[in-house]
């Protein structure tokens, strides 16, 4: 599994907590927060996020990405290393 790959389980996990986000284009680019995800479904989003690439690690260590990209990255780079 790669970046690219946990950009599109990100994504799903998104349309899936926030139904009303369904039809809109959402892209490594975009951060949560200004797809107006709030906090509480940021988590949510993470943790589900999480549990499919089969990752266990405490949520501070996923602090600090600016967008979904950002946090497909470091989500894979935990997996890797």
């Amino acid at each position: 599994m790669d970046s690219d790959q946990i950009v599109d389980i990100i994504i799903g996990e998104i349309r899936e907590t926030v139904p009303e986000l369904a039809d809109r284009p959402i892209g490594r680019g975009d951060s949560m927060a200004d797809l107006g995800v709030d906090s509480i479904e940021r988590s949510e989003i993470i943790l589900a996020t999480l549990e499919a690439v089969g990752l266990k690690v405490p949520m501070v260590q996923l602090h600090g990405p600016r967008n979904i990209g950002e946090l497909a990255d470091l989500i894979d780079a935990k997996k890797s290393g």
